[in-house]
C-alpha cells in the first residue's frame, strides 16, 4: 500500500545555454507529489505517517523552497553571490529562518544560508525528481515522485527495496539503535 504527500515550493532558476524564455532567470511554484510504499504497520494501521513522511522530506526540501537553483557553470551564480556579499546575506540574514539541512551530493549543493542550490544539470522537472529521489532514498521507501511546475509535469517510478523497521506504537522509523524518536519506544532484541 501507499501514503502520499505533496508539498509546494516555490523557486527561481533559469536554463544556462537554452534558447528559450528559460533561458532568463523565472520564478515557478512547483508540486512535489512522494509516494512511499510498504506493507501495513499492524500497530498503527499504516504504511507511515503522512505528517513523518512530510516532515523527514521536508528538512532537505526546505533548501529548495523559496531559493534561487543554479547550474555550477552559470556565470550568472558568483554575480549572485557577490550582491549577496554586499547585501551581507551571503551567511544568512536574521528573517532567513526557514531553511533545510545543508547537503552536498553528486546531483547537487544546498547552501541554505544564502537561499541558494546548485546543481550539476540544468533544473528541469525530470531533474529535480534526480535530486530529491537522490537526497530521500535511504530515508523513505519512495515508490513514484510527480514533480509539476508551470506547465512541465515528470513521473518517475521506484522499486522499492529498503526495509525501514518502524515503531509498531506511532508507524515512525527506529534509528540505528531500535529506538523511535517520537515516543521513546525500543526494539527488544
Amino acid at each position: 500500500m501507499k501514503s502520499l504527500t505533496t508539498f509546494q515550493l516555490q523557486y527561481a532558476h533559469r536554463f544556462y545555454g537554452f534558447k528559450g524564455e528559460a533561458q532568463y532567470l523565472h520564478g515557478h511554484t512547483g508540486t512535489l507529489t512522494i509516494e512511499v510504499e510498504d506493507t501495513i504497520n499492524p500497530g498503527v494501521n499504516m504504511v507511515f505517517p503522512c505528517d513523518e513522511i512530510k516532515k523527514t522530506a521536508w528538512s532537505i526540501l526546505q533548501n529548495f523552497d523559496h531559493a534561487t537553483i543554479m547550474r555550477e557553470d552559470d556565470p550568472l551564480l558568483p554575480a549572485i553571490l557577490e550582491v549577496y556579499e554586499k547585501q551581507g546575506i551571503k551567511n544568512g540574514a536574521p528573517q532567513n529562518t526557514n531553511k533545510g539541512e545543508a547537503f552536498k551530493t553528486e546531483l547537487a549543493t544546498a547552501y541554505p544560508d544564502s537561499r541558494i542550490v546548485v546543481t550539476k544539470e540544468t533544473m528541469t522537472v525530470e531533474g529535480m525528481i534526480k535530486i530529491v529521489y537522490d537526497l530521500l532514498k535511504d530515508k523513505l521507501n519512495i515508490s513514484k515522485i510527480t514533480f509539476v511546475s508551470g506547465s512541465n509535469t515528470a513521473t518517475e517510478d521506484y522499486t522499492t527495496k529498503t526495509d525501514i523497521e518502524r515503531c509498531p506504537l506511532c508507524g515512525v522509523a527506529l534509528d540505528k539503535t531500535g529506538t523511535c524518536y517520537k515516543c521513546g519506544y525500543k526494539k527488544h532484541k
